[in-house]
């Protein structure tokens, strides 16, 4: 092949790359799962934490108020928990952390949800960041990350609502619109009475400026190049979130594998041995004991353990190696939610690791759920001839209806996730 052969053929190849990835959102099922997995991570430990939430989070916590809001002004850290230090405040955002999670996870107006999703996480964290762990952290990093991403595509009640506009069986609906307009005016509140300031303000404004822009060129100009724009705008903040979520998951397995190889325990073998005796990390003694009492296998799980996350970022170009090495993490992490008391770091990390999971298999498990779901609740899943096709995204766009036209006019800028997808929220593309 000559040499103009082959600079033509990587053109071809760099142009259909750049339009894969401006043209689609990519990884729809990838970003459902994480979404869901995140929100009912840390929906399920604030639930399990109420008791203590006063301790841990509020007023009665060994870490004060004013500690928190000298750590705050000096790493200017963004919490709500610091606007007041009445009881009545802290028990409104913890309710609002909890009710934000629910409904990211079912997936109602994901573009707002994930917005009050982070603002809890940050909110509850900075106050008290000392009273966190690895799985905090990553809960942390990753509430960031998916406000970028249009995690409501696939697995979702904005992606049904979609579905039934396009067969035009959609009511009017003025939730979207009410919920942009109640944003605006809790943004102007605080900012009236300088509780936010600076970057973390500019940033909450143009979350919201940007809804109404996608939502006016939706209404006025569905098929004008300003809202063609804004989808390429859209797609591209997906997909470098999703990379960026994918970066930061091998960056846990690397430095947390090479840190490893530098401690002597994890040299011969026996660093797991002492976690399972620490009365902190032992719920079932027993079953640590018998873990430990059979030195070689201490041995395979220590080396085992430092082997499969040093390798992880290495083996993600490599399908089969990958999907390998992927099933090794999700068990090892099922053994220290059992083993250690850590279900909670184990769920985050878990969903962490679901980003790399193939598009066949999600499918394929949202499949048997969709089905399970018709057993069970025949009168709320739409009706088709294939239960399975709805799990199959279209591999072009679809032109959009005078229907689905209408639909969107109707709803409002907290609702709009991009092209319609197809009645379990199938999106426009297969990644």
């Amino acid at each position: 092949m000559s040499a103009a052969s082959r600079t033509y053929a990587a053109g071809q190849q760099l142009a259909g790359a750049l339009e894969k990835i401006t043209a689609s959102a990519l990884a729809p099922y990838q970003s459902a799962v994480i979404r869901i997995g995140f929100a009912t991570t840390w929906l399920l430990f604030l639930l399990r934490e109420y008791p203590h939430r006063l301790e841990l989070y509020g007023p009665d916590g060994p870490w004060s108020w004013d500690l928190a809001q000298q750590l705050v002004s000096d790493n200017h850290a963004f919490t709500a928990l610091l606007w007041s230090d009445g009881r009545g405040w802290f028990e409104l955002v913890y309710a609002a952390a909890v009710l934000s999670s629910l409904l990211l996870a079912l997936g109602w107006r994901t573009r707002t949800m994930s917005v009050l999703f982070m603002i809890g996480v940050l909110s509850l964290q900075n106050r008290s960041v000392f009273v966190g762990d690895g799985g905090d952290n990553v809960i942390h990093l990753m509430s960031i990350y998916l406000v970028f991403t249009r995690c409501g595509q696939v697995w979702s009640l904005d992606a049904r609502r979609a579905a039934r506009a396009r067969g035009g069986a959609l009511r009017a609906d003025r939730g979207g619109i009410v919920l942009w307009w109640v944003s605006g005016l809790a943004l102007s509140a605080i900012t009236f009475t300088g509780d936010v300031r600076g970057g973390w303000l500019l940033f909450l404004w143009s979350l919201w400026a940007v809804q109404g822009v996608w939502w006016a060129l939706g209404r006025r100009a569905p098929h004008g190049e300003p809202r063609l724009l804004c989808d390429v705008i859209a797609n591209l903040l997906h997909n470098a979130a999703l990379l960026v979520i994918m970066v930061e998951a091998c960056l846990i397995y690397a430095t947390a594998g090479w840190y490893k190889i530098q401690g002597s325990r994890w040299q011969d073998g026996s660093a797991v041995y002492y976690p399972l005796h620490l009365d902190y990390f032992s719920p079932w003694p027993a079953l640590g004991d018998l873990l430990t009492a059979y030195g070689p296998l201490v041995l395979l799980v220590t080396y085992g353990t430092v082997a499969v996350q040093v390798a992880f970022p290495f083996t993600v170009f490599n399908r089969r190696v990958k999907n390998v090495l992927l099933v090794l993490m999700i068990m090892e992490h099922v053994g220290i939610a059992v083993v250690l008391g850590l279900p909670f770091f184990s769920l985050a990390m878990i969903t962490a690791d679901a980003v790399f999971l193939p598009t066949p298999f999600l499918t394929w498990v949202g499949g048997r759920v969709a089905r399970a779901r018709g057993r069970l609740f025949p009168r709320t899943v739409l009706r088709r001839e294939d239960p399975t096709a709805a799990e199959a995204p279209p591999e072009v766009p679809a032109p959009r209806t005078a229907e689905a036209q209408g639909a969107t006019e109707a709803a409002g800028p907290a609702e709009a996730e991009g092209p319609a997808p197809d009645a379990s929220g199938a999106p426009v593309t297969r990644t």
